[in-house]
């Protein structure tokens, strides 16, 4: 819509570049930005201007304002990762995917808020504090939660955004941008999309280029998408993947952007149901809507089935025994000589390295790169990461089995309940929280497949509520032209924001506007 208003001339690049950065002043309180690059954002946009006078513009995200969450390196703009690690680091070059988007015209905003090097599932744990989810501010949560004279008791209720990539998706949910770069390694895109009640797509691993993307699990790792629809998330995808020379992991063959067509026919779809996703934990409210979902695709003739991926009560173990061993390997590089923060600490050389990561890591990152080497130790090696390989690739196999019986699309819960509260959600510690909140969604990234969280109702609270489609590799022109009909079926509401008031940051007014 608002390409279409672009081109047509309703407004301009530099307005919408404008009106967003207002916006993002306004919204200050929800800390979904770290740093807001207003002097380029608003160059690219007079560039922008400029082409479209022309009758020129470079592609459909030509003066479409985005995000990028701060994991990925932008020259010229600070990379914190939201750690003191990196805090001042610039980088001398660009993450692939913000080079391709910039090459196509896109507005980069800003870089936004994370979990310290993305390890956490609510966007609570980086040095710059929590992310707060937009819906906490929403008419539809308010009127359910929030007594209007209590504004203390309105302040402790402000809920997660879920995590690690809580910042892009609090900056698509309040409007603040049209798109954001998000990472997903175990589930951070999709996780914070399902709570924010924004479309996550977490694509084929290979898809898109890493390049640039701060690594945290080379082997799962994948840039991940945020928009407000399906739609949107295709046309971003379009612009993102295929080969990158500098990325070996990424597919040799050309990728052909696509249009998604309007299906009208599901009689010929068959979805499965994975019985091993009814977790314990889940909240009876995210089973109704998984329930009534599949009911949905039934009624419109669909062939729905219940299927089983055995190994999947073992992927959240597996997971962490990866990811830690992964993790310990990647953090070794930020030992206070090339980059990134040093420690003052003289001594020796060894004394310097240990001072260095000890100031510069928080615990959650300490704690894995510990846990990461432990079972690399030659005595565990084979007890435990390569048992850990050998399960993934059972997990692995489970899906091309349920997918070479005829299942064409997996529909699985996202989360397993809706957005908790910061006050709640900090009760436990980063390791049972990410165990608890990856369960339904890590094993996507184990098997390198694509999957893409639909926003679908509102809890009893008014908060979202998404479920997840889990496709075949590389199929993702199946996989959102599915997640596509059912996002029209659904019919999600959109959020009412009405205020986000803080010491000093004055009012955020709703306004249903492509053009802000």
């Amino acid at each position: 819509q608002v390409a279409a208003a672009l081109k047509e001339g309703r407004v301009t690049p530099t307005e919408l570049c404008r009106g967003c950065l207002s916006r993002i002043k306004s919204a200050k309180l929800l800390n979904a930005y770290i740093t807001v690059a207003e002097e380029s954002a608003l160059k690219q946009a007079e560039e922008s201007e400029g082409r479209y006078r022309r009758g020129q513009p470079l592609s459909i995200l030509d003066g479409i304002p985005i995000a990028v969450k701060d994991n990925f390196n932008t020259a010229g703009i600070e990379t914190t990762c939201a750690s003191n690690m990196l805090k001042g680091y610039i980088s001398p070059y660009n993450a692939t995917v913000v080079q391709k988007l910039l090459d196509q015209g896109a507005v980069l905003l800003g870089k936004t808020n994370l979990d310290e090097f993305a390890m956490g599932s609510g966007s609570t744990d980086g040095i710059f504090g929590p992310v707060r989810n937009p819906w906490s501010y929403s008419r539809q949560y308010k009127e359910k939660s929030v007594p209007k004279s209590d504004s203390e008791h309105e302040e402790s209720k402000w809920v997660i955004t879920g995590g690690s990539s809580g910042g892009s998706a609090a900056a698509v949910s309040s409007f603040t941008c049209f798109a954001a770069l998000g990472s997903d390694t175990g589930g951070s895109t999709r996780n914070p999309a399902a709570h924010c009640g924004v479309v996550g797509l977490k694509p084929t691993y290979g898809l898109i280029s890493r390049h640039g993307l701060i690594p945290l699990v080379n082997s799962m790792d994948v840039p991940g998408i945020l928009t407000r629809c399906v739609d949107d998330a295709a046309v971003v995808l379009g612009s993102l993947a295929g080969h990158d020379p500098k990325d070996s992991t990424t597919i040799q063959d050309v990728f052909q952007p696509f249009e998604l067509p309007s299906l009208t026919d599901v009689s010929k779809l068959s979805i499965g149901i994975p019985k091993e996703y009814h977790a314990p934990g889940l909240s009876s409210e995210i089973l109704s809507v998984w329930s009534k979902a599949a009911d949905l695709f039934k009624n419109a003739g669909a062939k729905v089935i219940e299927v089983s991926l055995p190994h999947t009560r073992y992927s959240i173990v597996c997971y962490h025994v990866l990811c830690t061993a992964e993790v310990a390997s990647n953090m070794a590089r930020f030992d206070g000589l090339e980059y990134g923060h040093r420690s003052d600490m003289n001594k020796s050389t060894e004394s310097m390295y240990a001072a260095t990561r000890r100031e510069g890591f928080n615990d959650v990152v300490r704690g894995r790169i510990l846990s990461g080497n432990y079972f690399l130790l030659k005595q565990n090696y084979e007890n435990y990461f390569i048992k850990a390989q050998k399960v993934r690739r059972l997990i692995a196999n489970d899906f091309v089995k349920v997918f070479g019986s005829g299942v064409d699309i997996l529909l699985t819960p996202t989360t397993l309940r809706d957005a908790v509260p910061y006050v709640e959600f900090i009760k436990e510690d980063n390791r049972t929280r990410s165990t608890q909140d990856d369960i339904l969604t890590q094993a996507a990234n184990m098997a390198g497949l694509p999957a893409i969280n639909v926003p679908t109702a509102l809890s009893e609270r008014g908060l979202p509520i998404g479920l997840q489609f889990i496709g075949r590799s590389f199929q993702e022109k199946q996989l959102l032209t599915v997640a596509k009909w059912f996002e029209k079926q659904v019919k999600f509401p959109m959020i009412q924001l009405e205020e986000v008031k803080g010491h000093d940051h004055g009012v955020f007014q709703h306004q249903k506007s492509a053009s802000l």
